[in-house]
């Protein structure tokens, strides 16, 4: 079986889902064997059922009674344009009413209590999803491709951190096994990604861009031998084609690469994505559902031997700089267990740290819980804060090999002022912490730097 996860730009309207339809029937056909079809909510419900959330908890029913209509057309126009049946196409809207009568009442109830809870808001969340996949099962089936659509809260199991729930991986092989031999023999099985439940059946999601989690952990349970993940671009690019010019395919990264690229700002794929994959060597293909033909980008354990060092250039903005100097206290027993205990007190992940003998410099990308983790680390040092910066991140196994390339790339950011310069312990990625408006001159260097003789002897590149 492969498995292959659809964003919200492939299933955004009819015209998209009726490209993955014929994506789909072509891979089954030369597998031979149906997939498992994974896919996102269309592009923008998810944002906005949270902006429906919002008007909720402020009781503006004016939005809601605006938007909800909207929400429920969107998805009519698409299922009357997939699917010409009409009783299967009634027994389909039957199912998408009775789920927009639950999202309602829902948000009716969030405007009396004028506050969603996490379970509440997962169970919001999670109608974008159920929706689609619904939507996809139905024009799979229509167009000939017979498919069952899976309730993703009977496959997925979680724990109960509602809104960044976390899979247990266990569980969800024993409920996806049971799900697709009670409904799927045979056919296509369609699952929402980002969607899951607890044990004891309450509704969970798993984050933002929590699909492509999903489609890994799928891949995992389902023992699959590939994963597709199914997006509006070409694979993974060298660097970010909205920043740099002239961005080319990386056609093949390692396991630990795509990683990197993923946490430190490559949108095509979740940060978690890679880790049930890596974990049972289950390949993954980065690929384009407007252009199907493309190989796209393939990752593997171990990325063959290649002339560049280096492969690709990533940034994260919107980046938070902390700084704590305490002479008295630097070298004191548990000190910097004290710092890294007020940001885990907080919930809140640094990106990158480094250390003198008087300070700790770290970085965080979460604004909203400077202010609390700041007054924590008061007790421990003094303490500066410097926002509007950010990450530039060079990625690449060559690091590990060639201990030369960190004063390449340092090198070729003269006349940066460099705030932060961090090796990552598995010595695959070199960062510097830049100011926010220096990001597209230092991309567009490194990328000249690394990439420029590959660009002039493929004449192969994406301009955005």
């Amino acid at each position: 079986m492969i498995v292959m996860k659809f964003g919200g730009t492939s299933v955004a309207d009819a015209d998209g889902i009726r490209r993955l339809t014929e994506i789909v029937r072509r891979r089954q056909a030369r597998a031979g064997t149906p997939p498992l079809v994974v896919v996102s909510a269309m592009a923008g419900v998810t944002d906005q059922l949270l902006r429906l959330v919002t008007a909720a908890e402020r009781r503006d029913t004016a939005f809601l009674d605006a938007e909800m209509p909207l929400l429920r057309e969107r998805h009519r126009r698409a299922l009357d344009a997939l699917v010409s049946d009409e009783d299967a196409a009634g027994a389909v809207q039957l199912e998408l009413d009775a789920q927009f009568e639950e999202l309602q009442a829902l948000l009716e109830a969030v405007t009396i209590l004028r506050e969603a809870s996490p379970r509440a808001l997962d169970e919001i969340a999670a109608a974008g999803e159920l929706s689609s996949s619904r939507l996809v099962a139905a024009a799979l089936t229509a167009a000939g491709v017979p498919a069952a659509w899976i309730d993703a809260r009977r496959a997925m199991v979680t724990d109960e951190a509602h809104t960044t729930a976390v899979p247990l991986p266990a569980e969800t092989r024993d409920a996806l096994d049971r799900e697709l031999h009670a409904h799927a023999r045979g056919r296509v099985a369609v699952v929402g990604g980002y969607v899951g439940a607890t044990r004891a059946g309450a509704t969970t999601t798993l984050g933002r861009g929590g699909s492509d989690y999903s489609a890994s952990v799928f891949g995992a349970a389902a023992r699959a031998r590939e994963i597709e993940i199914w997006t509006d671009v070409d694979g993974m690019l060298t660097a970010d084609p909205r920043i740099v010019d002239d961005v080319l395919v990386v056609p093949h990264l390692s396991f630990g690469e795509a990683s990197e690229l993923a946490y430190f700002g490559a949108k095509v794929l979740h940060p978690s994505t890679i880790l049930p994959a890596m974990a049972d060597g289950i390949p993954v293909r980065i690929l384009n559902s407007r252009r199907p033909d493309v190989p796209g980008t393939l990752i593997t354990q171990s990325a063959p031997p290649s002339d560049n060092p280096l492969a690709a250039i990533a940034c994260k903005r919107d980046i938070t700089v902390i700084d704590i100097t305490s002479t008295r206290m630097l070298m004191a027993h548990g000190f910097l267990r004290g710092v890294f205990d007020a940001f885990e007190r907080h919930r809140t992940s640094v990106d990158v740290v480094t250390t003198s003998e008087v300070s700790v410099s770290v970085t965080i990308d979460d604004e909203r819980r400077v202010e609390p983790i700041v007054e924590a680390l008061r007790e421990l040092g003094e303490v500066d804060v410097e926002r509007g910066m950010a990450i530039v991140c060079a990625v690449g196994d060559g690091l590990r090999r060639d201990a030369r390339l960190a004063g390449r790339i340092v090198g070729a950011l003269e006349g940066f002022p460099l705030r932060m310069v961090s090796q990552a312990a598995s010595r695959r990625n070199l960062t510097v912490v830049v100011r926010e408006q220096d990001v597209p001159a230092a991309m567009a260097r490194l990328h000249e730097e690394f990439f420029a003789t590959r660009m002039r002897d493929t004449g192969c590149v994406i301009r955005d």
